[in-house]
């Protein structure tokens, strides 16, 4: 399992645009991925899952990936992050 941890500085936090890039990023991978806010996890492949957190402006989120192409999913998910949403 691969896990990373991110800050989220975009002043509206994960709203939908930004959400929805997640998720269809999360998709083009194999590996089970997760989202991890304010101790309840989500399956990041799941829009509504992923809205349902609720994740504002200075939030640390978790993802995590699991499977075998885990490495690749969290790189990813990781360029859409600090492209989109903060570090």
């Amino acid at each position: 399992m691969k896990e990373q941890t991110f800050n989220i500085t975009a002043d509206t936090g994960v709203h939908a645009r930004p959400a929805t890039l997640l998720v269809n990023k999360a998709g083009q991978y194999q590996s089970e991925i997760e989202l991890t806010y304010n101790e309840k996890t989500v399956n990041l492949k799941s829009i509504m899952g992923v809205m349902s957190l609720g994740i504002p402006k200075g939030a640390d989120i978790k993802v995590s990936a699991t499977g075998s192409d885990e490495e690749e999913a969290i790189q990813g998910i990781s360029e859409v992050i600090k492209e989109n949403l903060g570090k």
